[in-house]
């Protein structure tokens, strides 16, 4: 109890320039203790910075984020683990969410770039279903959508849109080539080809494509030291992730300007009017 209290203090006496530093640091792909390090902050208050910054804006983005524009969609979902490997994890943790293996599923429009929607879950058709009844939320028309070949999403798609939707798959198609035999643990699959299935609708087959959402996969990689593969970091409780994947979405859809469109997608998108600061997403708390 004394240990709490304490850290409640000192994040009372943090100056929002200084919780702005702190923001600063996490969302460029700095850990934790590195941003404490980097910060002159102690560790807990990092933390505890990061979920009450996290949980403000999911709130915010889960309620600006409404009647997007968007008519071009891309989804996919990204690996990463907590706690331990999947292998690694003990016996009375086995199938608890939170341990192990943990997916990310992410939505992009294609023309602005803006993340409408994300999801921390497992990659069963249930948690499918709850991402896409939230991504369909978020739009009053019809759009266009495009996914990777994963099952899970043909009946989430029809539970969340039905057949008010134009929605294809790109089934990706991979070999092994000789190198991988050899060092299979490092070396990627070899893309031999592809092949675009319509499933709904009558999407425009020149934009049948997942590159935008892939590409972010790799932003996030980048940004968030817990996504960063081959390394020790990764999130040691799942709430944490959640949070940290929240704060970025909150930078990258809202703070940071995109390279090609020159404003942030937010702004693209018709959400916002401005750049916002670190200072004003530290606000939000």
């Amino acid at each position: 109890m004394r240990t709490r209290v304490r850290i409640i203090v000192i994040m009372n006496r943090l100056s929002i320039q200084k919780r702005a530093q702190i923001i600063g640091c996490l969302v460029e792909g700095n850990s934790l203790r590195a941003t404490a390090r980097i910060t002159d902050t102690a560790i807990n208050t990092v933390v505890k910075l990061l979920v009450d910054v996290g949980k403000a804006c999911a709130e915010y983005q889960n309620q600006a984020l409404r009647n997007l524009k968007c008519t071009r969609l891309q989804c996919d979902e990204i690996w990463s683990f907590c706690y331990s490997k999947e292998k690694n994890v003990p016996a009375d943790k086995k199938g608890q969410f939170g341990y192990g293996d943990v997916w990310t599923w992410t939505a992009i429009c294609a023309d602005s770039k803006l993340v409408p929607a994300w999801l921390i879950g497992d990659r069963t058709t249930e948690t499918a279903s709850v991402f896409m009844e939230d991504l369909a939320s978020r739009f009053s028309h019809r759009v266009q959508l495009t996914t990777d070949g994963n099952r899970a999403y043909l009946e989430a798609i029809e539970g969340a849109f039905g057949a008010d939707i134009d929605y294809a798959m790109l089934v990706k198609i991979y070999g092994e080539s000789t190198e991988q035999k050899v060092e299979k643990r490092y070396s990627p699959a070899k893309f031999t080809g592809s092949r675009k299935e319509v499933i709904t609708g009558n999407p425009d087959r020149k934009y049948i494509s997942t590159s935008y959402a892939e590409r972010q996969n790799l932003t996030m990689r980048m940004s968030m030291r817990r996504f960063t593969r081959l390394t020790n970091g990764f999130s040691k409780k799942v709430d944490n992730l959640a949070h940290s994947v929240s704060l970025y979405f909150m930078y990258y859809n809202f703070g940071r300007i995109h390279k090609t469109l020159r404003v942030t997608p937010a702004m693209e998108a018709g959400v916002s009017d401005h750049v916002w600061s670190l200072e004003e997403i530290a606000g939000l708390v």
